[in-house]
């Protein structure tokens, strides 16, 4: 198996005058051999302990948590729908008796239904089978989802063929994979969403790909970023696009449920007091990897947190636009929007970073093509292991996730290879269809 230089795979660098020993050093590192074994041990000690802490029959898993708990309120909400009680979806009592009738046990678990009524809706189908055979159902179809969208960006980064196998070892391994299995949630949903884009984009469909994005208001935190990135850079086929397909979707939740649901539905998000502390309990903070948890973890005044993070997240966006306006190949501009939806996220936890998965596999094939500097390939694999460090910001109040996030971003600023035509594609890039 042959690698290219000053590729993480290769472990092989030229010499870069201006960068320190240290760094060259560190990068070289990271050969195909270290990677795979990592991947491996990792994906061993995320998976045992899934399946050891899994065994337990019954509802409850043996640390005492409620299996893909965060599936229930979307389990509840879809019950409701089926059952013609749509009124009651952001009703907290209607949703604390359903849940208390699925658990049949004491608990304390209380968690309030954040997503919009169309969400409920798609999910009718599994409100017929009892909770544990609707979470599996999901989970198998989710994670099927998951892969199915690895193996559709793998196809367009030619690079990475000849190491498919620490392509799907490294999926396997992926923090944010684990963190959303157990838990039940729909993070395969923006996942999906951010593939179709990456996808249309790629044909040159910057309408679909605008159409795609705008299906991401299922979990609306993830477009506070992404329209002004594209507004901010006058991509308006795509945003466009997004705004139709958007609009479209309230649109049909609100002829199908009427005006007194929607009206609740909005009435919630307007209204985040009410609801964040059951959704963000103490220990959410080091769970969660967006500028917002970053700087609530590291300065204790709430004022000048929410300044910092309304601060960075302008230069996020800022450096997103910049990027997404220039002539830099699309596995580049397409990476910093999706890094600039993540960092921006008000409301973002460790498996909503599922949707970065698209993000490493193109990287990972521009720095096998391209001779990227040894920070930037540093930043990627730190990007890829940091969410495993959440735990300890605990006692640090350091995320470590985000500013690797945030220097990976602004390291996109100064890659190599760009185009004369923003919208053309990388020639190391081959087209899917």
């Amino acid at each position: 198996m042959t690698s290219l230089p000053n590729s993480p795979a290769a472990g092989v660098v030229s010499p870069e005058p201006d960068a320190p020993a240290w760094l060259v050093s560190a990068a070289s590192l990271l050969t195909l051999r270290r990677l795979r074994a990592q991947a491996i041990v990792l994906a061993l000690c995320l998976w045992g302990v899934c399946a050891i802490d899994f065994a337990a029959p019954g509802l409850f898993d043996r640390a005492g948590n409620i299996k893909f708990q965060d599936f229930l309120p979307v389990y509840v909400s879809a019950r409701l729908v089926a059952e013609h009680r749509a009124s009651e979806l952001y009703n907290p009592q209607s949703i604390a008796v359903e849940t208390k009738q699925i658990i049949h046990e004491p608990t304390r678990v209380v968690l309030p239904n954040l997503y919009g009524p169309q969400v409920a809706f798609f999910f009718t189908p599994l409100a017929r089978f009892s909770f544990q055979s609707a979470a599996r159902i999901w989970v198998a179809l989710s994670t099927a989802t998951f892969f199915a969208c690895i193996v559709l960006i793998w196809k367009s980064c030619p690079a990475l063929y000849p190491h498919a196998e620490l392509v799907f070892i490294s999926a396997l391994a992926f923090p944010p994979l684990f963190h959303f299995f157990v838990r039940g949630q729909i993070s395969a949903l923006p996942l999906a969403c951010f593939t179709a884009a990456f996808l249309a984009f790629h044909a040159e469909r910057n309408w679909i790909a605008g159409i795609a994005l705008g299906f991401l208001v299922l979990k609306p935190q993830f477009l506070v970023a992404v329209p002004l990135v594209l507004l901010l850079s006058l991509s308006w086929k795509a945003l466009g696009g997004l705004a139709l397909s958007a609009a479209a979707q309230l649109g049909f939740a609100q002829l199908y449920f009427g005006t007194a649901v929607m009206r609740s539905y909005f009435d919630m998000l307007r209204h985040v007091p009410r609801w964040i502390a059951d959704a963000e309990l103490s220990l959410a903070p080091i769970q969660m990897h967006s500028l917002r948890s970053f700087w609530t973890l590291l300065i204790p005044y709430t004022t000048a947190a929410i300044v910092l993070y309304a601060l960075s997240s302008c230069v996020a966006i800022a450096i997103a636009a910049t990027i997404w306006k220039s002539s830099a190949p699309l596995a580049i501009r397409f990476s910093a929007l999706t890094l600039a939806a993540v960092l921006v996220n008000p409301h973002l936890f460790v498996y909503d970073l599922l949707v970065l998965a698209p993000v490493f596999l193109l990287l990972a094939n521009w720095t096998l093509t391209h001779e990227s500097p040894a920070a930037f390939r540093l930043l990627l694999y730190l990007a890829f292991v940091t969410p495993l460090l959440g735990p300890l910001s605990q006692w640090t109040h350091l995320q470590l996730s985000v500013p690797v996030f945030f220097a990976l971003l602004y390291s996109l600023r100064k890659t190599p290879g760009h185009s004369s035509d923003a919208s053309r594609l990388d020639s190391t890039e081959s087209r899917v269809v």
